[in-house]
C-alpha cells in the first residue's frame, strides 16, 4: 500500500495542506487521480508519497490512463501559493478540468510544410527585434502601434518549433484571439491551438488532455488560462498587448498573468517577451533593474512610405465649436462625412458604456440611484430601463422626480449608447456598430471581425473593447469623444492607464495602410500628458510617472494588498476595520497602512464597504497578512488600482 499527498480540484476544498489518500500500486508525483471528497469525486494530481499517516486514509477511486502532468506546471504548482495565496482546491482548479473525456481525441500530425501564406520581408526593426531576443528569461518588446510585433512572435515561434519546443502566445482578451490564431495559423497550419474560458468545459477538458498528451512542438494561442495548459516543453512565452488589466484575475487567486508567466519560463528555461506600445511602468522599471533587454520598434510594418496622422484636438469646453451637434465637434462631424465619401471607416471611442451615466432633477437635486449600492445608474435608451453597472439591479425609466415630481428629468455623461445614437441622426445612410460589455455573444467584435476588414460596417462605436490589438486596413478615421473619462480618478494608475488607452485607440491610424485623421475631444488640451501621447513621447511620461510613484511610495517601488471588507452598516464596516489596522501596526512597524477609509464605491449589493491599504518592501509580509486574513475580509495582492 502506498500513501500519496493529492491537491483535490475543487473550490469547495478550502484548506492549505495536501490531503492524503491510499492506493494499491506505486504512484508518481503527477499522476493524475480521480479522488473522494466529501460526498464527491474529484480530479486531483498527486505531489508527492508519504509515509503511512497515523489516521486512516481513503483509497482512491481510480487512475486515469494519462501521462502525468508536466514537471513544470509541479513546479508552478507549489508557486502558486506562495507568491499568490489562495485556497488549494481553488489553485489546483486551474491546472486541471472539471472531468476526463471518455473519447479522447488527437492533434493532426504537424510539419511546418503547412505554411498556406507567404509571409512580407521583414523589416529593418522587426529584424533587429529578433536578432536582440535571444536567450531565455525577460525581453520587453516595445513596439510603436502598427510596427508589426505579430510578425516578431511568429518569427520566434518558428524558431522555437524549429528546435522541438512549444510556444505559448497570449492575448489578454478572448475577442482578439481569433485573430491571433488566424495569424499563426497562416504559417503554422492546424498546430495551432486556442484556450480559453468560454470554451465549453467539454472543448477544454478534450484540448487538455490533446496538449497532456502531445509529445510535439504545439502553438497555443490564449488568454491568461492558457497558462495552465500542459505543456510538455517551451520554448517561448508571449504576452501581447501585455499593459492590459484583463490580464490581471479579478478573483481568487489574484495572480497577475506576467508573474506567472515568468515563473513558468524560468522553470522551462524558455524566452519571456512582453511586447506592448505602451509598457507597464512596473515592468519596464523591473527590465531596466534587472538589465534585461528593451527592444524599441518605432517602423511602420506596412511596407508602403510613412504616413503621419493628422491630428485635430477639440476644446470640450469651447460650445462655439458644437454648433451641428452636442457631442461630436464641428471637425469630427466634417471628418466623418468627409471619410464617409472616401468609403473609408471611422471609430467614435468613448469608454463609457449606456446611454447617459446620471439621471437627476434639475429642480430638487434627486438622483437616480441603486438602492443596493449606492452608484448612480445608467440610461440604456434601446431598452428605456435604468440600470447598476455593478450589482445589475435594473428600474423602469422615471419620467418625474418621486421627491419633487418635477417632469423635468436631466440626463447627462454620454455613454456609447448614446454616441451611436448621434451618429446614426447625423448620417443615416452609415452602417453603424456598437462594440462594448453591453454586447450579447452574436454581437461581439469577434463575431463581426470578418465584416469590419471588409468594410461591411462604416462606423464603429464602442469602448476599450475595440482599442485593444486589432487591424482594420480601412479604418482612417478615430474620434476620441472624450479623452479624459480615466484621467480623473483619484488613483495612482490614472495617468498611466489614460496614456494606454489613447495611444491604443488613436494607433488603429496611421498604420501604413492609408492616410490617418485624429480628432480628439477634451476638457484639458493643454495637458503635458495629452502632449506626450501625441508626440509618442514616452520617455518623458515614464521619468515623470515614475518620480512621482517614488514620492508617494507606489509600485513599483513596493509591493501592495488591499483589503476590503464588507458589513450589514457602515459602522460595523469602519469598527472592524479600525481594529484590524490596530492589530497589523501592533504586529509589524514597517508597513505602511493607508486607511481604513470607506471603498471607492462605498455600498455594493447592501453591504457597506471599508478597506485598508498595506504597502511593503517584503512580498513576504503581505503574503503573511493573507494567510492570517479574519473571516469576512478579502484581499488583492498586486492589485491593478486601489478604487
Amino acid at each position: 500500500m502506498q500513501y500519496v499527498e493529492v491537491l483535490v480540484a475543487d473550490a469547495t476544498y478550502h484548506g492549505s495542506e495536501p490531503l492524503t489518500y491510499s492506493h494499491n500500486t506505486r504512484l508518481m508525483p503527477g499522476s493524475i487521480v480521480i479522488a473522494p471528497l466529501r460526498a464527491k469525486n474529484v480530479l486531483g494530481v498527486v505531489v508527492r508519497t508519504v509515509k503511512k499517516p497515523t489516521f486512516t486514509a481513503k483509497p482512491l477511486l481510480s487512475v486515469p490512463s494519462l501521462p502525468s502532468l508536466p514537471s513544470a506546471l509541479l513546479d508552478l504548482l507549489s508557486w502558486m501559493p506562495l507568491y499568490y495565496p489562495a485556497p488549494l482546491g481553488v489553485l489546483a482548479q486551474l491546472f486541471l478540468p472539471k472531468q476526463i473525456p471518455k473519447k479522447p481525441r488527437s492533434l493532426p500530425s504537424f510539419t511546418l510544410s503547412q505554411t498556406t501564406k507567404t509571409l512580407p520581408n521583414l523589416t529593418d526593426d522587426q529584424q533587429q527585434a529578433i536578432d536582440a531576443i535571444s536567450g531565455s528569461g525577460l525581453h520587453i518588446l516595445h513596439g510603436e502601434t502598427g510596427s508589426g510585433k505579430t510578425r516578431v512572435y511568429i518569427e520566434l515561434a518558428r524558431d522555437s518549433v524549429h528546435a522541438g519546443k512549444s510556444a505559448l502566445i497570449l492575448t489578454p482578451e478572448i475577442g482578439l484571439t481569433s485573430q491571433l490564431a488566424n495569424d499563426f495559423r497562416n504559417v503554422f497550419g492546424e498546430r495551432v491551438v486556442v484556450v480559453h474560458s468560454q470554451l465549453t468545459d467539454a472543448t477544454r477538458a478534450h484540448i487538455w488532455q490533446e496538449l497532456l498528451m502531445q509529445e510535439k512542438p504545439v502553438i497555443v494561442v490564449g488568454a491568461r488560462s492558457a497558462l495552465f495548459a500542459p505543456i510538455r516543453q517551451l520554448g517561448l512565452i508571449v504576452l501581447d498587448e501585455a499593459h492590459e488589466t484583463a490580464y490581471k484575475q479579478d478573483q481568487a487567486p489574484y495572480y497577475h498573468a506576467t508573474s506567472v508567466a515568468a515563473r513558468l519560463a524560468h522553470v522551462h528555461h524558455a524566452k519571456l517577451v512582453i511586447g506592448s506600445a505602451t509598457p507597464l511602468i512596473r515592468d519596464y522599471y523591473i527590465a531596466n533593474a534587472k538589465n534585461r533587454p528593451i527592444i524599441r520598434m518605432t517602423q511602420t510594418a506596412a511596407h508602403t512610405a510613412p504616413v503621419e496622422r493628422i491630428v485635430h484636438i477639440a476644446d470640450l469646453r469651447n460650445r462655439n465649436d458644437f454648433t451641428r451637434s452636442a457631442f461630436f465637434s464641428n471637425a469630427l462631424v466634417d471628418a466623418i462625412e468627409n471619410t464617409l465619401r472616401k468609403d473609408e471607416q471611422i471609430l467614435l471611442f468613448l469608454n463609457r458604456r449606456g446611454t447617459a451615466r446620471i439621471i437627476f432633477c434639475d429642480r430638487c437635486g434627486w438622483q437616480a440611484v441603486c438602492p443596493h449600492c449606492d452608484l448612480p445608474l445608467v440610461y440604456h435608451g434601446d431598452k428605456h430601463i435604468m440600470r447598476c453597472h455593478s450589482c445589475e439591479y435594473k428600474s423602469r425609466i422615471l419620467f418625474s422626480c418621486p421627491e419633487c415630481q418635477n417632469t423635468s428629468i436631466v440626463f447627462k455623461s454620454i455613454g456609447t449608447k448614446a454616441v451611436a445614437a448621434e451618429a446614426e441622426r447625423l448620417f443615416p445612410e452609415a452602417r453603424i456598430r456598437r462594440f462594448d460589455t453591453d454586447n450579447k455573444k452574436a454581437e461581439r467584435i469577434e463575431e463581426h471581425y470578418d465584416d469590419i476588414r471588409a468594410g461591411n460596417i462604416d462606423i464603429l462605436v464602442g469602448t476599450q473593447t475595440v482599442a485593444k490589438g486589432l487591424d482594420f486596413p480601412r479604418l482612417s478615421l478615430v474620434g476620441v469623444i472624450i479623452a479624459d473619462t480615466s484621467l480623473y480618478f483619484p488613483d495612482f494608475t490614472a495617468s498611466e492607464r489614460t496614456y494606454q488607452l489613447l495611444t491604443q485607440v488613436i494607433g488603429r491610424v496611421g498604420r501604413g495602410h492609408r492616410q490617418g485623421h485624429v480628432v480628439v475631444q477634451t476638457y484639458a488640451p493643454d495637458s503635458p500628458l495629452l502632449r506626450s501621447i501625441l508626440q509618442k513621447d514616452w520617455e518623458t511620461f515614464y521619468q515623470t510617472e515614475l518620480k512621482e510613484r517614488e514620492m508617494f511610495h507606489f509600485p513599483p517601488f513596493c509591493y501592495v494588498l488591499k483589503l476590503v471588507c464588507r458589513r450589514a452598516t457602515s459602522l460595523a464596516a469602519q469598527k472592524a476595520a479600525v481594529n484590524f489596522a490596530s492589530q497589523l501596526t501592533v504586529a509589524n512597524k514597517r508597513l505602511t497602512i493607508e486607511g481604513p477609509t470607506p471603498a471607492f464605491h462605498e455600498r455594493i449589493q447592501n453591504k457597506f464597504v471599508w478597506q485598508l491599504i498595506i504597502k511593503s518592501k517584503h512580498r513576504q509580509e503581505l503574503v503573511d497578512i493573507i494567510n492570517a486574513l479574519p473571516s469576512g475580509w478579502s484581499y488583492d495582492i498586486d492589485p491593478m488600482n486601489l478604487l
